[in-house]
């Protein structure tokens, strides 16, 4: 929307505030209320906030900083009844400049850098990000008690559970919840009102279903976009889950891995780059890639335990990629193949060639994970990172050569990361500060924090030693 679109629009629907959103360094999005005339929405408009309070960003002694409206990120939020949600970049009012940790900044600083690399003009990117919808979550973790118990109707757990009325049965065994019908798919009406409210707020939506987990997992597919644009369509999209589960009086999830022995969600990423009306992916090499798109292919793959601690930025990760519940651990690519990190889907015409990174997962910050990738595709371009022989076998059963697998922790991750962070900091698309901040947070906040806690399974082991 530009000035006068959101004039007319606030006008008519009665809109007097305007909700000012930014994110975080970890992707949450973080927001306060202003009144809709106070604003100029011509550029001019810079609004303070306390920086020292968002994670990741500034120390108490330089908190000062900036909001910019970016009218790009319009839209009418069908969850805040008075107001227009604004999306912000972050400006540095002492650097006089845009703030070099905000995640936003990192991802149009990815497309600036694309361009004037002259290896292409846009990258598209189309996440397909899963999640889980429960009927209850609790959990408690302090000094002497840790524990946490989710629940679904879905669930399989509840098939012997006495219920009002007697129990209906159709639960979705663990592994069995891809694509059956009602009964089984209770969740199906309550997606649809996601899909729509989407819809309704601008994207573009493919398709919704049921996941392969038992007890609400999901997926809505979302269209492809171009870098900055995907990103903020992830945030929405994640944003509508959330509060159309609420208002259904359930909660939704984007947590990796919530359940034990059962599927994780993951957030595959299809990923191509353009010049002009060209797709550089579309070739007559395998699986119809061109040389473009096996270079950029091995570069995710070289630099694929770094990237780790970007896409899978979380400990619970980790319990996702493990083999034996679909999960993409192997450093391999593929045609059709879902046990290779690197699939290369099976589509018609030459507009539609990409690959799929199926790695990441939805825990990750979107303006963090689409640029880590794109840069890691670059680096694979300039360098000419041949991808090896791809594997056209399920590579979880392979009894021949093994491909090389990703880390099976964060602090390996991390440690990867620190070892290879030279191929995101080229085009100043990542600063070494900023990178060094994500680390220094991943490991006190998280790893350190999970590390030194007992757990209950180490009760069941060891109690009684």
């Amino acid at each position: 929307m530009d000035k006068d679109e959101i004039h007319k629009a606030a006008e008519r629907l009665g809109l007097e505030l305007a909700d000012i959103k930014f994110v975080d360094m970890l992707g949450t999005w973080q927001h306060f209320t202003v009144a809709l005339d106070s604003l100029a929405l011509d550029g001019s408009d810079k609004l303070p906030f306390d920086g020292s309070s968002i994670r990741g960003f500034q120390e108490i002694h330089e908190s000062d900083l900036y909001l910019i409206p970016d009218l790009d990120t319009v839209f009418v939020d069908p969850y805040s009844k008075k107001s227009i949600s604004v999306g912000c970049d972050i400006y540095d009012p002492i650097k006089k400049g845009f703030y070099t940790r905000d995640p936003r900044y990192i991802a149009k600083k990815a497309e600036a850098h694309l361009k004037e690399s002259g290896i292409a003009d846009a990258a598209y990117f189309g996440p397909e990000a899963e999640f889980f919808v429960f009927d209850s979550v609790r959990y408690e973790q302090n000094e002497h008690t840790g524990f946490y118990s989710v629940d679904s109707a879905e669930g399989i757990w509840n098939s012997g559970k006495a219920e009002d009325g007697g129990n209906l049965g159709y639960k979705s065994r663990h592994k069995e919840g891809y694509f059956p019908v009602a009964p089984h798919d209770t969740l199906h009406e309550l997606r649809s009102e996601m899909l729509l409210k989407m819809k309704a707020c601008g994207l573009t939506i493919e398709k919704h279903h049921h996941e392969v987990a038992t007890a609400g997992q999901c997926e809505i597919g979302i269209k492809y976009a171009a870098l900055v644009k995907a990103a903020d369509n992830m945030m929405l999209y994640k944003y509508l889950v959330k509060n159309v589960a609420r208002e259904a009086g359930k909660t939704a999830t984007f947590m990796p891995k919530p359940l034990f022995n059962d599927n994780g969600s993951g957030m595959h990423v299809h990923q191509s780059l353009w010049k002009g009306n060209e797709n550089l992916f579309a070739g007559n090499g395998y699986g119809g890639m061109s040389q473009t798109a096996l270079y950029y292919i091995g570069g995710l793959l070289s630099h694929a335990k770094a990237l780790a601690a970007i896409l899978s930025p979380t400990t619970n990760s980790y319990k996702r990629l493990v083999p034996g519940f679909e999960a993409p651990v192997n450093l391999a690519y593929s045609y059709r193949n879902r046990s290779a990190a690197v699939r290369i889907p099976v589509v018609e015409g030459e507009s539609s060639k990409r690959i799929e990174y199926r790695p990441p997962d939805p825990s990750a910050n979107p303006y963090l994970a689409f640029p880590a990738m794109l840069l890691a595709g670059m680096d694979g371009i300039k360098k000419k990172t041949m991808p090896g022989e791809p594997f056209d076998e399920n590579i979880y059963e392979s009894k021949g050569r093994k491909a090389a697998q990703l880390p099976g922790s964060l602090a390996e991750s991390i440690s990867a990361l620190e070892s290879d962070m030279d191929f995101l900091t080229q085009g100043g698309v990542f600063t070494k500060d900023m990178l060094e901040t994500y680390i220094d947070y991943k490991k006190k906040k998280e790893i350190d924090a999970v590390r030194i806690r007992p757990h209950p399974w180490e009760y069941h082991l060891y109690y009684d030693i």
